[in-house]
């Protein structure tokens, strides 16, 4: 009995302090949201983060390779894809959101053109990372050329 009494105690202390943390950690997120927001950058991380899951699709990133050559409408856009054209205008709806597309009215159509600021935004934001990636490919070649030196070496003595 004594050891049940123990449990019941352990359990009702460690409810509260789930609770607690619980709380905490919302706290924590909300006030770190705010900064992001009074820094400007949630803004820039929600916009990168449509626009790279904008471009993780294979048909999108199709669709903004064929707007390169210039404007175009559902009909063209859709033509060398084996789907429908409400498919393709959804896809074309997920690039407009994030940016990379614009949409414009004429008569009955409803061309759209390639949009290149929000892929700048991207572009810059992995560019960041060029200085790991060149160090990387760096040491890649020295541990290549130095395999290259000791196979080289060993069949010389052969």
């Amino acid at each position: 009995m004594i050891v049940r009494s123990r449990l019941t105690d352990w359990r009702s202390y460690q409810r509260p302090l789930r609770k607690a943390r619980r709380k905490v950690d919302r706290t924590e997120l909300l006030c770190n949201h705010k900064v992001m927001e009074l820094v400007g950058s949630a803004a820039k991380s929600q916009n990168i983060d449509a626009v790279f899951a904008a471009l993780a699709d294979p048909t999108r990133r199709a669709i903004l390779s064929r707007l390169v050559a210039g404007e175009a409408a559902v009909a063209e856009i859709a033509a060398p894809f084996r789907i429908s054209q409400p498919a393709v205008s959804k896809h074309l709806k997920v690039l407009e959101r994030a940016g990379l597309i614009e949409r414009d009215i004429d008569k009955q159509r409803r061309p759209a053109r390639l949009k290149a600021e929000n892929m700048a935004v991207a572009v810059d934001w992995l560019n960041q990372f060029e200085g790991f990636w060149r160090k990387s490919f760096d040491q890649l070649d020295h541990v290549l050329l130095s395999m290259k030196k000791t196979k080289v070496k060993g069949k010389g003595h052969a």
